[in-house]
């Protein structure tokens, strides 16, 4: 999406309560399954517009809206599509909006035949702006949540978006021959608990509709892990929580036409919540073994990697976690600052959380100091020698770049001096790094030798590893992707980031 002007960070939102949640406090979640009334177990049918727009639902007349065409809305917007809705994606990216238009992907996890087929049979269309956005009957709105330079949240994307629906109802009230038409938000970007109701709410207020009557609204987290083949958009259960009841059952409702299994919470803010949890979890367990990893490093003869393999054989009460050179992606990284600032707001300090988060972010840090003592041992320096990044995305055999570790190594050793650094990784062409755009390498003989030292970032299992060893001079392993080479001369060459080895090379 492209960026309003509207940067101004809020403030903390007030959790106060709407008074119209779904359960009570503390009741059990069910997975609502994704056929059977509506009126089952106790429900009321619904009634006016909510109803009007659950037979649309029904019968698959219902008009989608996706903004935000990225990793999570792109796959939403084919699934829809693939269902057989009338799917509209609006992204203010014009160069993404022209792809799409051609019927070309950018978005690794979906087929590129999903989204041809789609814009070919009219289905699916792209554009770069809100115009008609109001004859639409649903619209998710999945936009960046970014953190400012002081690590506060930034959820301008929401409200630029939700501030473009407001206007869109007031350009014009009805639908194209004039009846009444009322609209579901499902806002999916992650945020702080209380962002739909205390900064999405109001704005769609001001058009003097009435939410729960005129237009409905919900939070549904969103679920993406890339380049996970196992766990897709269609089989992912996820949580909703409405503002009134009649929100929560039309957010299920829709979500159900393309999600086997949908769970429904009590409150937009208990959804919000949920994520921060899920996120927070791997944060604060990552956190964990990569201190540990560090201590070992530190001590000496205790390998972290055997630690955590050995604590995996437990079978219960213990969920593996490996340390690496920091975690990236656009969640894990952003969420504890998410929840930390929140917090503040109400004088208490998330102090494990904040801890947890900084870290994971100390070790690129860590992986710098590693090259440090690997060049130490060199009759070079720092700014002379030849370093070569294994692999820059975040994580292994995907193409997405953000918030990678390895761009922060790289990062670090440039602002320590270093001139020669260079890179392969065959999902990432290209790079752009502190000014300079630097063009992936070959995975080759030439480009290994050329290297003083060659740094493991991101394990992609396109890699031919025995090969990288037998190649190189100094491997600095911060994924252990080299566990499988046993032989003894192969593993003098290899710094593993908590193998507890001390550098005496």
């Amino acid at each position: 999406m492209g960026k309003s002007l509207n940067t101004t960070t809020p403030s903390p939102l007030p959790l106060a309560s709407s008074g119209q949640a779904l359960k009570k406090e503390g009741a059990k979640l069910e997975s609502i399954p994704a056929t059977g009334e509506n009126h089952a177990k106790g429900q009321r049918p619904l009634a006016g517009n909510a109803a009007v727009l659950e037979t649309k639902l029904k019968n698959t007349t219902a008009k989608i809206g996706v903004v935000g065409l990225g990793y999570v809305g792109l796959p939403l917007a084919i699934e829809f599509a693939r269902k057989g809705f009338e799917t509209v994606g609006i992204d203010l990216d014009k160069t993404k909006v022209a792809l799409l238009q051609k019927g070309k992907n950018y978005i690794q996890d979906i087929a590129d035949a999903h989204v041809s087929e789609a814009v070919k049979n009219g289905s699916f269309r792209a554009q770069d702006h809100y115009t008609k956005a109001r004859e639409l009957d649903v619209i998710y709105i999945c936009v960046p949540t970014p953190f400012t330079a002081n690590k506060d949240p930034d959820i301008s994307y929401i409200t630029s978006a939700a501030e473009a629906i407001a206007e869109e109802w007031r350009a014009e009230d009805g639908t194209a021959d004039g009846t009444p038409h009322a609209q579901l938000i499902i806002l999916k970007s992650t945020t702080f608990p209380n962002t739909t109701e205390g900064a999405v709410l109001p704005i769609l207020n001001e058009t003097g509709k009435q939410v729960g009557e005129d237009f409905f609204l919900a939070f549904s987290p969103e679920r993406i892990d890339p380049g996970n083949q196992k766990w897709t958009t269609a089989n992912t259960p996820i949580v909703v929580g409405g503002v009134t009841p009649a929100c929560t059952r039309l957010a299920v409702l829709t979500n159900q036409q393309i999600i086997e299994h949908v769970i429904a919470v009590s409150s937009p803010k208990v959804a919000e919540m949920e994520k921060l949890l899920e996120n927070i979890f791997r944060s604060v367990n990552i956190a964990l073994v990569n201190e540990l990893a560090k201590l070992c490093d530190r001590m000496g003869g205790i390998n972290m990697w055997e630690v955590v393999d050995a604590a995996a054989t437990k079978p219960f009460g213990y969920m593996p976690f490996y340390p690496g050179p920091g975690i990236g992606g656009h969640c894990i990284l952003i969420d504890p600052f998410y929840l930390s600032w929140q917090a503040r707001a109400y004088d208490f300090e998330t102090n494990f959380i904040t801890l947890a988060a900084e870290t994971n972010e100390s070790m690129p840090f860590y992986v710098k100091d590693l090259v440090f003592k690997a060049v130490a041992e060199l009759p070079i320096r720092l700014r002379d020698a030849k370093i070569l990044v294994i692999g820059v995305a975040f994580k292994r055999d995907v193409d997405d770049t953000r918030h990678s570790p390895a761009i922060r190594v790289m990062e670090l050793l440039m602002d320590d001096g270093a001139k020669n650094i260079a890179y392969t990784d065959p999902f990432v062409p290209q790079l752009w790094v502190k000014g300079q755009t630097l063009t992936a390498k070959p995975f080759d003989e030439a480009t290994i030798k050329s290297a003083d030292i060659v740094i493991i970032a991101t394990d992609h299992t396109q890699y031919d590893y025995e090969f990288l060893v037998r190649t190189a001079s100094c491997v600095i392993d911060t994924r252990n992707a080299t566990q499988r080479i046993t032989e003894p001369a192969l593993r003098e060459k290899i710094v593993l980031l908590g193998s507890g080895r001390r550098q005496e090379r």
